[in-house]
């Protein structure tokens, strides 16, 4: 699978751009500003339906115009399929594959499988647990789509158990049988996704520590630990066991939507013990594990963004990197960069066939 070609209409600081691609390798270069990320982030919408960097769709129309289009070509399974995203201000935002609209953007989820490697990774170790969860979540989703369902009804549910105890709260009265169907709803939801995190992550961590200690050549000890109420208990019981702390808080305090993923190095926090290169090989490692188990899974290699990464990596490292390139662990490859020159004695040195776009 690999992307053909794409054009850009009113994208972020875009006007009209058309770009068409090798299907190994290739590089936007130029001074930074100048919209090399940009194009990245609209390939990654077409495989996500939304933008990696700018949660808000409407802030990814370019100043001063009503609207964006994202219209590309692919190539899966020996047929061109062509995506197209758009979004006019006021409406909803639109996702086509071969001119026919989604009715729900999660059924796109996995059709092209995608990672990005981005410095915006950072925020998976500095931010709060609703990054990682996001993370865990975007990999499982990618490969099974009844998951991406359970946890669209599972927020649903929440959201209205949340709606009933303020309602209670307000109005100072307390139905424990409405409450229970809500309880019972939660937990047929909650217990399947945390089976579902618990047997990705006990597959995900083995192929993490192999990338980990490829990209360091160390010995240093790392850990992936995830973290969730629901090895306490089973939900049920915790539901029931937190009514009354819920009832004072007016929303739900145990569940599956407070998981974690615990990024340790020798059994200490990453964020606060690790070194920013410590941080860099852990969270490029990850991004690796995460490439490998969507391919291993789905027998297919998914696309991968190097976003501005070789500015952040020593020569080691990108030697590491080039090692998997030459190898053909990777399939289509773009990258973004801010010196010609290295980018292109990178990219010459795989051996591969690449193109070079000066932005």
């Amino acid at each position: 699978m690999y992307l053909k070609k794409i054009s850009l209409f009113n994208y972020k600081n875009f006007s009209e751009a058309n770009f068409e691609f090798d299907s190994k390798i290739n590089c936007f270069v130029g001074k930074n500003g100048i919209g090399k990320t940009n194009v990245l982030d609209a390939i990654y919408h077409l495989s996500y339906g939304k933008s990696y960097f700018n949660p808000l769709a409407v802030q990814n129309i370019k100043h001063g115009e009503e609207f964006f289009v994202i219209d590309a070509e692919f190539e899966k399974n020996e047929r061109t399929e062509q995506i197209v995203c758009s979004l006019k201000k006021g409406q909803k935002k639109i996702l086509k594959r071969n001119g026919k609209a989604y009715d729900k953007f999660s059924d796109h989820i996995g059709f092209i499988p995608l990672v990005i490697i981005s410095p915006a990774d950072r925020d998976l170790i500095v931010e709060g647990s609703e990054t990682r969860r996001k993370f865990m979540d975007s990999v499982i989703s990618q490969l099974d789509p009844h998951y991406l369902q359970q946890l669209i009804q599972y927020q649903k549910v929440m959201s209205q158990r949340n709606a009933l105890l303020k309602y209670f709260a307000l109005n100072h009265i307390y139905d424990n049988d409405t409450l229970s169907i809500y309880n019972e709803q939660l937990t047929e939801f909650g217990q399947s996704i945390f089976e579902k995190r618990k047997a990705f992550i006990a597959e995900f961590i083995p192929i993490f520590n192999f990338h980990h200690h490829n990209i360091t050549g160390s010995q240093e000890s790392v850990q992936l630990i995830y973290e969730s109420h629901l090895f306490e208990n089973d939900l049920l019981t915790l539901l029931q066991q937190s009514i009354n702390k819920d009832r004072i808080l007016q929303y739900t305090s145990m569940g599956i939507h407070k998981d974690d993923l615990s990024f340790e190095i020798d059994n200490y926090p990453i964020k606060k013990f690790g070194s920013q290169g410590q941080q860099k090989s852990f969270l490029i490692a990850l991004k690796l594990a995460q490439f490998e188990f969507l391919k291993k899974q789905s027998g297919v290699k998914p696309i991968l963004l190097f976003d501005d990464i070789f500015d952040k990596l020593d020569e080691n490292r990108v030697s590491k990197i080039i090692e998997m390139v030459n190898n053909d662990t990777f399939g289509q490859l773009f990258i973004s960069d801010t010196h010609p020159e290295r980018t292109e004695a990178i990219v010459k040195s795989t051996l591969q066939s690449y193109t070079i776009f000066n932005l």
